[in-house]
């Protein structure tokens, strides 16, 4: 696993999480956030089980209205079940597995839930790498595993093999035409040239599985094509050794409402 990830700069574990200990009940806790949203806000909004919830649930409250479905965003990262994982041991463990002489860290206000809405290009990720967006450490690995099983429709994760060996790539700022800002907002320099070089691969997942990928791979988030919107977990792990985290004191990007140019400025292109 290690060699693979190495190589190619991501990796999938498959059923690293145990599905009833560690995923049901964050569904659940999930559930009752929606179910109490619907209730606020006079929704009628199916939340029997937390599949229910998830789909149709959660769809009924962002068509009454776009906002309230964001209350939901904001407050699921919350919940202690899904803090309870992100600072699983395991996680501590299998990133210094992967970076044997690390000091772990987590980075803060690098995790959190993510729900991807269909057919909604403002909040998704274009090609990208994680560094600039979230810093802390050149050296770090992105947790990803899904809370919906991730179809080709649903939209999975695209991944350049290999991109991570190419260091970082210079970006700047580009709206996309549809508002985007922060680091949605975040293109690749002679992205069209830089692309065209790697074999890209799009990994289906379910709960329990993890996708592991380097803070220099190049991905994005795939295209929803559903109905419902695709729901996935991320935690940031860094390494407080890497010199260039000691270099800028391991400072956070937009999460932590810094521009990244401020700290280093020659990821600007």
């Amino acid at each position: 696993m290690i060699e693979r990830f190495n190589k190619d700069g991501y990796v999938v574990l498959p059923g690293f999480y145990d599905v009833e200990a560690d995923i049901l009940p964050i569904q659940e806790d999930i559930r009752k956030v929606v179910a109490l949203v619907a209730r606020k806000y006079n929704i009628d909004a199916p939340c029997d089980t937390a599949d229910q919830a998830m789909r149709e649930g959660f769809m009924a409250i962002a068509r009454a209205n776009r906002a309230w479905a964001s209350e939901i965003y904001d407050s699921v990262k919350q919940i202690p079940s899904f803090m309870q994982l992100v600072s699983n041991k395991r996680n501590a463990d299998l990133y210094a597995q992967i970076r044997p002489h690390c000091q772990p860290g987590l980075a803060a206000a690098g995790y959190g839930i993510r729900i991807d809405l269909p057919a909604e290009d403002k909040f998704r990720a274009n090609w990208h790498q994680e560094f600039p967006a979230q810093l802390r450490s050149l050296d770090g690995v992105v947790f990803w595993t899904p809370l919906l099983p991730v179809t080709s429709d649903l939209g999975p994760v695209e991944i350049c093999v290999g991109s991570h060996r190419d260091g970082v790539v210079p970006v700047f700022r580009d709206n996309g035409g549809v508002g985007k800002s922060g680091a949605y907002a975040l293109r690749l320099d002679k992205e069209e040239e830089r692309l065209a070089k790697y074999n890209k691969v799009a990994p289906l997942s379910k709960p329990g599985d993890l996708v592991l990928m380097d803070f220099l791979t190049l991905h994005q988030s795939g295209t929803n094509k559903e109905n419902f919107p695709r729901w996935s977990m991320q935690s940031r792990w860094f390494n407080f050794n890497d010199p260039v985290g000691i270099k800028i004191g391991w400072k956070g990007s937009f999460a932590d409402g810094v521009n990244f140019e401020n700290v280093l400025p020659e990821l600007l292109a």
